[in-house]
């Protein structure tokens, strides 16, 4: 009988050991589609998150060639392409970006991860100064709390970067109302509203001020996803089930899509939750889905 037992025991240890590396090392793509009448002309945009020096591949070739089959029209960047870590590399991130700008034009949100080299250069020392410098060479500059109007295609992008206080772990912090209009300004109305901003757990807030679409990330889908149920375990900030794990979530007429991430970091295993890149399609009401 226990002979029994600590065979089943084991066969399912190798079986979850199994399918946490095959998970850690594999991504999925994902497609939304959104409509919307300010919208000019279609338009097909890859979202990155999460990355964390990930490699798909030698020189991330296999992540590479998955965006250019999606033949996007621009890359959105909801933050943490590299890991906030003293003496990390940047060149995985920027070798990515590097041949992501040749092609594409890239809109990037900051991550806590890119924030934080700039909040403790004692403890990073000049790795910000290093990464700001490579992407100004690639023609890159950050939308930190800031935007810009793509009027050809009716869409405006935000980038914001909130405050340290907001990624603190245990305790949850209330984010005022008329923040967001402090450090974005006011909504453009007249323009489709792309809001990337790394941490969901605010989304009521960024609706609130007017975000059509929010691009998050983060959670990296829960590290641990429980089969069936499909909920993430944890999250960054020690919590249990959090509310927005990963996917589309809706409130007072604003979407935000929660990026699984593509990489990983502290705890380096993915469980029944692979990397995710998404694949996102714009146009007007009377545009065919899918494009």
């Amino acid at each position: 009988m226990w002979d029994i037992l600590f065979m089943a025991v084991t066969v399912m240890a190798l079986v979850l050991i199994w399918i946490m590396i095959y998970d850690s090392n594999r991504f999925v793509v994902r497609e939304h589609v959104f409509h919307d009448a300010r919208i000019r002309q279609n338009v097909r945009a890859v979202v990155l998150a999460d990355l964390h020096n990930k490699k798909y591949g030698r020189d991330n070739a296999r992540l590479l060639e998955a965006i250019r089959a999606a033949k996007p029209d621009m890359i959105l960047v909801a933050g943490d392409l590299l890991t906030a870590k003293p003496g990390a590399p940047l060149s995985t991130a920027l070798q990515l970006l590097e041949e992501l700008a040749k092609d594409y034009p890239v809109y990037y949100g900051n991550g806590n991860h890119e924030q934080r080299l700039g909040l403790y250069p004692d403890t990073y020392k000049d790795m910000a100064k290093r990464y700001a410098e490579g992407l100004e060479r690639l023609g890159i500059r950050p939308l930190v709390n800031a935007h810009v109007q793509l009027a050809d295609w009716g869409i405006t992008v935000y980038g914001a970067q909130i405050d340290k206080r907001y990624y603190r772990r245990l305790h949850g912090q209330v984010m005022e109302e008329s923040y967001l209009e402090r450090i974005l300004g006011k909504v453009d109305k007249s323009s489709f509203n792309i809001l990337l901003a790394h941490n969901p757990d605010y989304f009521p807030r960024y609706a609130g001020w007017g975000a059509d679409l929010v691009l998050s990330g983060h959670l990296h889908g829960g590290i641990v996803r429980v089969p069936f149920w499909g909920k993430g375990v944890a999250s960054p900030h020690i919590s249990l089930f959090p509310r927005y794990d990963g996917g589309r979530f809706d409130e007072d007429g604003s979407v935000m899509l929660v990026s699984r991430g593509l990489g990983m970091h502290t705890i380096p295993i993915r469980l029944f939750n692979p990397g995710e890149l998404l694949v996102l399609d714009f146009g007007s009401p009377d545009s065919e889905a899918g494009f």
